[in-house]
């Protein structure tokens, strides 16, 4: 057929022109002790015996070949965040998806042909591993940028924090915490540390590469005494757009032309602060301010520290992409209505239409390859991995309503998308958006739908393969905020192949690397993983046990705290003297 034909052309000049370089890195995973924020040390996730995993850094054109030994004790995968993967979608990495994850001890190769250029990231994409330390910045230069500076540096923000992530999740996903609030990280960190320092020449031009590697904040970002042109989103150039200040959600990238001041009598700091909003609450020890210094002296004093009003920044009707491409009429719209509530397991689940995603026993793709005509099926992908069955070049919409009390940073792999129209409440079809614009609008790959708002998105489906659509709060994934776009799966098995190893993985890990989500044929979908439901109205049997048992812990509960305070009496007393004693000498006794 004439569009296979087209598209199995299309992948043989991208490897063609791909050979240019091979850019090789080998990746050991490996536990290291580290203490990133000088506040507690803890095992993180490192490579090569060390932390923080290195940056990588290749040119449009190169094949960039990542070596992995898997030397924890569990399962890995890696996902180079925002790259197209045109033509070798098994190499995007997230479990399960497109393969089963490196099974421990074992090797594996990622082969990647570089097509695009900008700021991007990599991470783990199995079990929230980037949380314990395994992420590190992905940057693709381009052969001629579209602006010219002097030099450059990278800015990657993040989150921490000091227990490891399965307990952390263990007590995320529990019926002890109804209400959903998320883990609040401990601290921030810039560059994997607590600070850092970025070395300026007067009067030269910087590029800085901001990335958000977090789990869950979003950071504000402005300089003291300096403005900024933003010139990049998420490898799409934009025209220079002049502001102080910006939000960068979870996985967000921007780079920013930052021209040094013309003396050296102050160093400047770059401040990156967590948004409050996205936690549930802010302890008193968490310093919400992340802050690097730009050095002209390091003999020189810091300017005097400014307060930055943070403006009102959306990016789709900002920002204007160099090269122009204009919407055209989709052929396909969906709905995806994203909502947490606590569902028939009890636990506070995210759901995407009432459905929270949930891992198949195969890997969608290998259903895919291995399904024949049923492939377009979508009942052979499992109602929990909640699929979506594309056309190949449908030209693609996709409504996001935000009905969550949350904010929501969603991405979708394989993909740069149009951001075309924001709007407030839940958009029906005919509510008006404060924003709509279908002329060149802003690409990029990640889209911040803040809460009670909705977004419209446009892409073509024109890059056959199994792509994720999900929040980029971990924790958020984690909870099954998730769908799957299967995209062209008749054109999928014309072009795509698996790589051997991939089946070598998924046997030794006892995995199914073929047949439907439940590992058998047709559409026996018998012992698939399926996900909990809506409660049911009134009480069930498991529902009155389930409450008895929470009663007879709070009961258990009140007698620690007796137990407790009866010996913690003399120490409490003590503390109200100090306090008392604190208030009378600041005048403030009562």
């Amino acid at each position: 057929m004439l569009f296979t034909t087209k598209v199995l052309a299309a992948f043989a000049l991208t490897s063609a022109v791909a050979q240019a370089a091979i850019v090789t890195y080998n990746w050991n995973i490996t536990y290291v002790m580290a203490n990133p924020d000088g506040l507690f040390e803890r095992r993180v996730i490192g490579v090569n015996g060390v932390f923080p995993p290195p940056p990588i850094e290749v040119t449009v054109n190169d094949t960039l070949v990542i070596n992995v030994i898997n030397q924890i004790d569990q399962p890995t995968s890696l996902h180079c965040h925002g790259l197209f993967q045109t033509g070798n979608n098994q190499m995007d990495g997230p479990s399960m998806v497109t393969q089963c994850p490196i099974p421990p001890g074992a090797n594996f190769t990622y082969t990647i042909p570089i097509e695009q250029h900008g700021t991007y990231w990599i991470h783990g994409h199995h079990q929230g591993q980037y949380v314990d330390g395994l992420r590190a910045p992905l940057i693709i230069h381009n052969i001629n940028e579209t602006y010219q500076y002097d030099a450059e540096y990278t800015i990657a923000f993040a989150d921490w924090y000091h227990d490891q992530h399965s307990v952390l999740l263990d007590q995320y996903l529990s019926i002890f915490n109804p209400s959903g609030a998320e883990p609040i990280p401990k601290s921030g960190l810039i560059n994997q540390i607590p600070s850092a320092t970025f070395n300026f020449v007067p009067g030269k031009t910087y590029r800085l590469r901001i990335i958000n590697m977090s789990a869950l904040a979003m950071f504000w970002f402005h300089i003291d005494g300096h403005e900024f042109e933003i010139i990049e989103v998420e490898g799409t150039d934009v025209e220079k757009y002049s502001t102080t200040a910006f939000h960068i959600s979870a996985a967000q990238r921007y780079s920013v032309l930052v021209t040094a001041r013309n003396d050296t009598s102050y160093n400047y700091v770059i401040h990156g602060d967590m948004d409050p909003m996205m936690f549930d609450s802010v302890p008193d020890d968490l310093v919400l301010n992340v802050t690097g210094t730009i050095v002209y002296n390091e003999a020189s004093p810091l300017a005097p520290i400014e307060t930055s009003d943070w403006p009102d920044f959306d990016d789709g009707s900002a920002l204007v992409p160099v090269v122009a491409q204009d919407v055209t009429p989709q052929t396909v719209s969906y709905t995806l209505d994203a909502a947490f509530s606590i569902l028939n397991d009890y636990i506070n689940k995210a759901t995407f239409n009432d459905i929270t995603y949930v891992m198949p026993k195969v890997p969608t793709l290998h259903t895919v390859m291995s399904m024949g005509n049923l492939s377009s099926n979508p009942e052979v992908y499992g109602k929990f991995t909640h699929p979506y069955i594309l056309n190949y070049n449908d030209e693609v919409e996709i409504i996001i309503n935000n009905a969550d009390a949350g904010n929501h940073p969603f991405h979708l792999h394989g993909h740069v998308f149009q951001v075309v129209g924001r709007g407030d409440g839940y958009y029906d079809g005919s509510t008006p958006y404060t924003y709509y614009n279908t002329t060149n609008p802003l690409r990029r790959d990640m889209i911040y739908v803040p809460s009670l708002t909705n977004a419209a998105i446009r892409f073509k489906a024109n890059n056959p393969g199994v792509w994720f659509f999900h929040c980029h709060i971990e924790w958020h994934l984690q909870a099954g905020l998730a769908v799957t776009f299967i995209e062209a799966p008749d054109v999928m098995q014309k072009v795509l192949t698996i790589d051997p190893s991939h089946y070598e993985q998924c046997e030794a890990l006892g995995i199914p690397a073929k047949g439907n989500a439940a590992g058998n044929e047709g559409l026996d979908m018998t012992g698939a993983n399926v996900g909990p439901t809506d409660l049911p109205t009134g009480f069930t049997a498991k529902g009155i046990v389930a409450l008895v048992f929470t009663i007879i812990a709070a009961i258990l509960g009140l007698i620690v705290v007796v137990w407790y305070a009866g010996d913690d009496t003399k120490a409490i007393e003590e503390q109200v003297k100090k306090i008392k004693a604190k208030r009378a000498l600041e005048g403030d006794a009562q």
